[in-house]
C-alpha cells in the first residue's frame, strides 16, 4: 500500500532532513594504529531517535548506508566508484548501469536487473509520496527499465537532467522482498548492504549485524576485512555534553558532535574528522502584496547586515560567513557570496528606493510603515534564534518594525508552507551537495503545488538553471554558479555561516560521506 506524507511533514522532511541523502560528494578519513579488533562491536551514538528504517522515508534515510547498496559510491575526492553496477554511462536524459554478478539480497535471493528495475520505479512512482526518496532522485520524472539477459539497468528522464548517476545512481535499492511488504520496512531490512537491522527498540537501541559473503561495497569493499565489525550498536543520545562525555570514557565509540563540546574533544586521542557544513538560510517573502517582493527593499536590507557578526553567532564565535549555498565539497561549490551579494550604504539605499523615515518614526513609504514579521525556530539549530535576533536588532537600527517571533519546527513549517505569514525565515539550509537539489526552492510553483514557499522569481536563474540541466554531470558548473550568483544579486536567500561540525572515533577508525555519515565498509575496530 502506497504510505502518503501529509504536505507539512513532507515539507519540513525536505527543509530539515534532506542531508541525510542529499549526497556523498566529499568526506574524510580517520585515523589510528592501534592493532585491530576482529568480529567486535562498534557503538555509535546518534542525537534522535528513528521510528522508520524505511531507506525511502525521510527517518531511515540516514540509516540506509548499513543495509542497502546503490547502484554507484562515490569516493571522498568526489569520484563516481562502484557499487552494485560495476558500469555505467549517462547522458542530460538517459543512463545505463551494468550490474555486478552475484550480488544478493540479505534473504539469499540473486538480485537481478529487473528487481533493481522495480526499486527505482516504486521510489520515483509520485503516488507514494516517498520523502527521503524524493531528496535523492532527479526532479523530472523518469522510467526504468531493465535486460537481465545482460543485467543492464536503463533509466530514461522525461526532461534533461545532468546529474543521473549522483541521484539515480545513489539511490538505495530496496529488494524484492521489501518492495511486496513495504510497511514491514519500518522495523526490518531488505537490502543488498554489508548489514541486516537484527534489533530494533523504539527509542534505540539499534543492531545491524554484518553480511558474510558481501563483497559488492564500495570500489568492491567487502565484510571479510580485518577489523570489521560484526556488529553495529546504534543508541540515542540527545545531549551533546553526554555524547562528549562517552566519547571521553569509551561509552561510545563514534559520533558526530558539534558547537563548544568539540573544544572539550580536542587533544584527546580520538580519531576525528571534520565535516563542512552550512549553518543556516534565510529567505525573503516575495508574494505580491509583501514589502520585500521590493528587490531595491531586500537588497538594502542583506546591505545592513553584518554578515561577519551573524557568522560569528551562528558558528558559536568562530564561524565566516558563508560563500555559497551549499557545504565545502558540494558539487560545483564556488566562493559566490562576496562578489555578488549587494553592497550599498543601506540608508542611501532605501531613500533611492522611496522610503523615508520623521524623527520618531519607522521607515515608510506611500504612507506604508516598514513592517516584517521574522520567524525562525529552535528546532532547526541551537544558534538560529540568536542569528535572528542580531538580523532584527540591525533592521530596527535601520528603522524598520520588526516581529521576531520564535516558532516550533511544525509552526515554522506551517507558516511556509500554508499561511504564508511571514517576511523572513532565517531555517536550516536542505544541505543538498548538488546544486540541482535547490531548484524547487528557488523557482517553480508556490505551495501546495511545489516548494517556493518565498514565490522566489528570478528570470535570470531560471533561464541559467534550463541551460544547466543540458549540461552532463559537473561540465555545467560554470552555468550552474553563474545561476547561484543572480540569487545573491537579487538577494533572494543568504545562507549565514560556513559551520563544522566533527565526527570522534574512540578506537575506531572510518572514512565519512559528506554530510560526516560513516561509510559502513570502512569502519575499523582497534585495540
Amino acid at each position: 500500500m502506497p504510505r502518503r506524507n501529509p504536505p507539512v511533514v513532507l515539507a519540513a522532511a525536505l527543509t530539515a532532513s534532506a542531508v541525510a541523502l542529499g549526497g556523498c560528494d566529499g568526506g574524510a578519513t580517520s585515523s589510528t594504529t592501534t592493532p585491530l579488533v576482529d568480529h567486535g562491536t562498534v557503538r555509535i551514538a546518534e542525537s534522535s531517535e528513528t521510528p522508520s528504517f524505511d531507506p525511502y522515508s525521510a527517518f531511515g534515510a540516514s540509516h540506509a548506508r548499513y543495509a542497502y547498496d546503490a547502484l554507484v559510491n562515490l569516493a571522498p575526492d568526489g569520484t563516481l566508484v562502484t557499487g552494485l553496477a560495476s558500469s555505467w554511462q549517462a547522458t542530460a536524459t538517459a543512463a545505463a548501469f551494468t550490474l555486478r554478478p552475484g550480488i544478493t539480497c540479505s534473504d539469499g535471493t540473486p538480485l537481478t536487473a529487473s528487481a533493481a528495475a522495480r526499486a527505482l520505479s516504486y521510489a520515483g512512482d509520485p503516488a507514494h509520496q516517498l520523502a527521503g526518496a524524493r531528496t535523492v532522485l532527479p526532479n523530472v520524472p523518469f522510467t526504468a527499465s531493465a535486460d537481465d539477459a545482460t543485467g543492464t539497468v536503463s533509466v530514461t528522464a522525461a526532461a534533461p537532467f545532468p546529474f543521473l548517476t549522483r541521484t539515480i545512481g545513489l539511490l538505495p535499492i530496496v529488494c524484492p522482498a521489501g518492495l511486496d511488504r513495504p510497511r514491514a520496512l519500518d522495523r526490518a531490512t531488505q537490502g543488498t548492504g554489508p548489514y541486516v537491522l537484527t534489533r530494533y527498540t523504539p527509542g534505540g537501541p539499534y543492531e545491524f549485524t554484518v553480511r558474510e559473503g558481501y563483497s559488492w561495497g564500495p570500489a568492491g569493499a567487502t565484510t571479510a576485512v580485518p577489523g570489521l565489525p560484526a556488529r553495529i550498536v546504534i543508541s540515542v543520545v540527545p545531549q551533546a555534553s553526554t555524547v562528549a562525555n562517552l566519547l571521553l570514557t569509551g561509552g561510545v565509540d563514534i559520533a558526530s558532535v558539534s558547537g563548544p563540546e568539540r573544544a572539550r574533544l580536542t587533544g584527546r586521542g580520538l580519531a576525528t574528522t571534520d565535516v563542512a557544513t552550512v549553518i543556516g538560510l534565510t529567505f525573503f517573502n516575495q508574494r505580491p502584496g509583501r514589502a520585500l517582493a521590493d528587490p531595491a527593499l531586500r537588497r538594502a536590507l542583506v546591505s545592513a547586515l553584518d554578515r561577519q557578526g551573524l557568522a560569528n553567532v551562528a558558528a558559536g564565535g568562530t564561524g565566516s560567513p558563508a560563500t555559497d549555498f551549499g557545504a565545502v565539497g558540494a558539487v560545483c561549490h564556488a566562493d559566490l557570496a562576496d562578489a555578488n551579494l549587494p553592497a550599498q550604504d543601506a540608508a542611501e539605499a532605501l531613500h533611492a528606493a522611496g522610503w523615508t523615515r520623521s524623527a520618531h518614526g519607522p521607515l515608510a513609504k506611500d504612507g506604508r510603515p516598514l513592517r516584517l514579521r521574522l520567524i525562525t525556530s529552535s528546532d532547526l539549530g541551537p544558534t538560529l534564534a540568536s542569528v535572528a535576533e542580531l538580523m532584527a536588532r540591525e533592521w530596527t537600527a535601520l528603522g524598520a518594525e520588526v516581529e521576531l517571533v520564535t516558532e516550533s519546527l511544525p509552526a515554522l513549517v506551517n507558516a511556509m508552507y500554508r499561511s504564508a505569514d511571514f517576511d523572513v525565515v532565517v531555517g536550516s539550509t536542505p544541505g543538498f551537495a548538488l546544486p540541482v537539489g535547490f531548484i524547487p526552492f528557488f523557482s517553480g510553483p508556490t505551495p501546495a503545488q511545489g516548494l517556493n514557499f518565498a514565490a522566489v522569481a528570478n528570470p535570470e536563474y531560471d533561464a541559467l538553471v534550463a541551460q544547466a540541466l543540458r549540461e552532463t554531470d559537473t561540465t555545467g558548473c560554470d552555468t550552474w554558479n553563474r545561476a547561484a550568483a543572480s540569487l545573491f544579486r537579487s538577494a533572494d536567500a543568504l545562507p549565514i555561516a560556513e559551520g563544522r561540525s566533527s565526527v570522534y572515533g574512540y578506537r575506531t577508525t572510518f572514512t565519512t560521506t559528506f554530510g560526516g555519515q560513516p561509510v559502513p565498509t570502512s569502519i575499523r575496530l582497534h585495540q
